[in-house]
């Protein structure tokens, strides 16, 4: 209840002062990439249920011949790159935190297809709500292998406490302000290893 309570008024603060460069975001999505300047995606979040998570677009559309969406490295634009180098396209998550969808720290909710390939120690990262920031984003971020970031998520979920949850939250701010551990866009496509039989999926993930 404490937590919810901190979540909900950290949300309100940070809204109230981000208001400015939240609409200059807006805009600049809007002038770059068109409308619509928000999208929704679903993640899955405490328990493993499904929500969507709300990020300013970061990409194009552009589709094949088929009418398929072409690959996300063919649909970013430079523009993309840089938003999503600021981490500013996570700001409208505020209001999944406001919602009671997300927390502001806890595991970073990764795609809903990835659900079937986590081992049953990595599943215990959806015992609490996911954060716009974990202690992974803080202990290396691109740095890390995905074994070590869900080792990280584990470790939150074991020892969490609102002393850590701030002093994750201070750490996020140097980490934003240094770029420490952010050496490129924190998705990587490719087959990523989630369980001990072997199983991988393809995918383009961010934090």
């Amino acid at each position: 209840m404490i937590k919810r309570i901190l979540d909900f008024l950290i949300a309100c603060i940070a809204l109230f002062f981000l208001l400015p460069v939240f609409i200059l975001v807006a805009f600049k999505v809007k002038k770059n990439l068109g409308s619509p300047v928000l999208f929704l995606q679903e993640r899955p979040g405490k328990n493993g249920k499904i929500f969507k998570m709300i990020k300013f677009r970061s990409m194009k559309d552009a589709f094949d011949k088929e009418g398929n969406p072409l690959p996300d490295d063919q649909r970013i634009t430079p523009f993309g790159h840089k938003l999503r180098a600021t981490t500013l396209d996570e700001m409208p998550q505020l209001f999944n935190v406001l919602k009671g969808d997300m927390s502001i720290v806890g595991p970073r909710p990764q795609m809903k297809d990835f659900l079937e390939h986590y081992t049953p120690e990595q599943m215990r990262r959806h015992e609490v709500k996911p954060g716009m920031t974990g202690l992974a984003q803080v202990s290396g971020r691109n740095n890390l292998s995905w074994e070590e970031k869900f080792e990280l998520d584990v470790q939150y979920v074991e020892t969490q406490s609102i002393w850590l949850d701030f002093k994750i939250m201070f750490k996020t701010v140097k980490v934003m302000l240094t770029k420490e551990g952010i050496n490129a866009p924190d998705r990587e496509v490719g087959a990523v290893r989630f369980s001990s039989q072997n199983d991988s999926q393809s995918e383009s993930i961010r934090k």
